[in-house]
């Protein structure tokens, strides 16, 4: 069976092949512009998919993009949806919908690796922090502005602040790299008071976990950090497995 997985986020449409086996095959990164995204699968796919898996939080008018895409060359597309429980791994939040399903993917990714307690931290245009514990219960989470998004904020508000440049250090001598510490730093602060706070609760360190785009310029300054770029489309491959065991014939399933 020919299986692709996508994972359409804000910034980031990344996608791979399912292998028969279950495992995430390479993985693209396409163009995000709702004008281009079409373009950009029809280059990249197959002439046809029996089955694609997405997981989206993009805005809609992108997401339908996608979706009219896929349809195109699917026989059948399944759009993953968070659920209050999935194996062993059980949310914290009482309405599941309110859990991005990047979110939750990346928590069922995270348990599949076995490596017990996690702090599953994903940087794209938001900063998300989740705890997991070895069992596979999520014990809740935190939401705030990445660094790129408050980059933008400033500039938006204040055009002479840049919106980009700057390196980190601990007390800058100019504009740009004051603003590259200060939004840096403030993800860093949140993830490591995270950290405290979660081995304060559990009473032992987590493992912490980084994904998303903007993961790679955290990393540096978290020496206990594993990277963990594949989470959300592991995830995705494990909710697919569980979705194609009571999958019908043909149709969209959103």
């Amino acid at each position: 069976m020919s299986a692709w997985l996508f994972d359409l986020g804000n910034t980031r449409l990344k996608c791979a092949p399912l292998q028969a086996d279950g495992r995430v095959g390479a993985t693209l990164a396409l163009p995000h512009r709702e004008e281009d995204v079409a373009a950009a699968l029809a280059q990249a796919l197959p002439a046809r998919i029996e089955v694609a898996y997405l997981a989206s939080v993009a805005a809609p008018g992108l997401r339908l993009a996608v979706l009219d895409a896929l349809t195109a060359r699917c026989a059948r597309i399944a759009v993953a949806r968070t659920q209050a429980r999935l194996g062993e791994v059980r949310i914290a939040y009482a309405d599941p919908r309110k859990l991005g399903v990047d979110r939750f993917l990346a928590l069922l990714g995270t348990h599949a690796r076995g490596d017990g307690a996690s702090l599953v931290c994903g940087v794209g245009t938001a900063l998300t922090v989740d705890l997991i514990d070895a069992d596979g219960l999520h014990l809740g989470g935190r939401i705030a502005p990445s660094p790129t998004l408050m980059r933008e904020a400033l500039h938006a508000r204040a055009a002479q602040l840049p919106e980009q440049g700057g390196d980190y250090v601990d007390f800058a001598a100019d504009t740009e790299d004051a603003l590259a510490s200060g939004c840096d730093g403030a993800a860093l602060a949140l993830i490591e008071r995270s950290l405290d706070t979660a081995q304060q609760r559990l009473g032992r360190r987590p493992r912490l976990l980084l994904h998303g785009g903007g993961a790679e310029a955290l990393q540096p300054h978290l020496p206990e950090a594993v990277s963990a770029a594949g989470l959300v489309l592991d995830g995705l491959a494990i909710w697919a497995a569980v979705e194609r065991e009571g999958a019908g014939v043909g149709g969209v399933a959103a």
